[in-house]
């Protein structure tokens, strides 16, 4: 099983990271993302991938766009050009909070579409409360050959619709599905299908029924699953196997699960 969205390398796992991985692995999830959220946060993700044998993204998220360099091109190649690195992101536009004026999100947002495109890289996007504008920046700078994912989707059936059939974008499913008041959420699950999804935890953020209250971590990616496939009505092994080979042609993985 793959957690396509993790933040293993938060500090909240400073003092377990070792035997939070294993216990993944004990439950089967074997392939883990790491997330970068800033030029720091992307350093201190790939160096826990190379760390642990495991995926790494480079970016700059939403939040932290106000803090971006100049040249972010220039910034991020180091990391990008390091061997766990197999994303761009998590970038993307965030009017919930609004922690960076709007037009300055769209300029990081931009920069790192632009750069994605250079490197033939896929996008690992974040939008929250901004879908209309994130859609018209798409259409401006999103094209195929690219891919992505917009991660912790916890839209309706038409945006799903809209994000998988006009952008070919996956949509990462994590913890929410399994709350009480998704139902919308599972109505876009079911709309597109295990075809157009990847599964993710966002540790250690949003812990699943029923780990709510807790630090989330990727053993409860089988919570996740679990869920999609009673929302699908299909077998559990039969979610892994679609989710599993949905991540690896989004990201191209080059080498099997640790």
């Amino acid at each position: 099983m793959t957690d396509t969205h993790c933040h293993i390398h938060d500090a909240k796992f400073d003092g377990d990271r070792a035997d939070t991985i294993a216990r993944a692995a004990a439950a089967g999830v074997t392939r883990l993302l790491a997330v970068g959220c800033d030029l720091g946060d992307s350093e201190r993700a790939v160096a826990a991938a190379e760390r642990f044998d495991l995926f790494a993204s480079a970016g700059v998220h939403p939040h932290e766009a106000v803090h971006a360099p100049d040249d972010l091109a220039a910034a991020l190649a180091p990391l990008l050009d390091r061997t766990p690195v197999v994303a761009v992101g998590e970038t993307g536009l965030d009017y919930y909070y609004d922690h960076s004026p709007r037009d300055v999100q769209a300029n990081v947002l931009r920069a790192q579409l632009r750069l994605a495109r250079e490197r033939a890289l896929p996008v690992i996007f974040h939008q929250r409360d901004a879908f209309d504008d994130f859609c018209a920046i798409l259409r401006e700078e999103f094209a195929p050959p690219m891919r992505g994912v917009v991660h912790c989707f916890t839209g309706d059936a038409e945006q799903a619709r809209r994000l998988t059939a006009e952008f070919g974008l996956a949509l990462g499913i994590g913890g929410v599905v399994t709350f009480a008041n998704a139902d919308p959420l599972r109505q876009a699950v079911r709309v597109v299908g295990a075809g157009a999804i990847i599964l993710e935890t966002d540790c250690p953020y949003l812990a699943p029924v029923p780990m709510r209250g807790r630090r989330n971590e990727p053993a409860f990616l089988t919570h996740v699953a679990g869920k999609v496939s009673e929302v699908l009505e299909t077998g559990f092994d039969d979610i892994v196997t679609a989710t599993d080979r949905n991540a690896s042609a989004l990201f191209g993985w080059t080498r099997p699960p640790a």
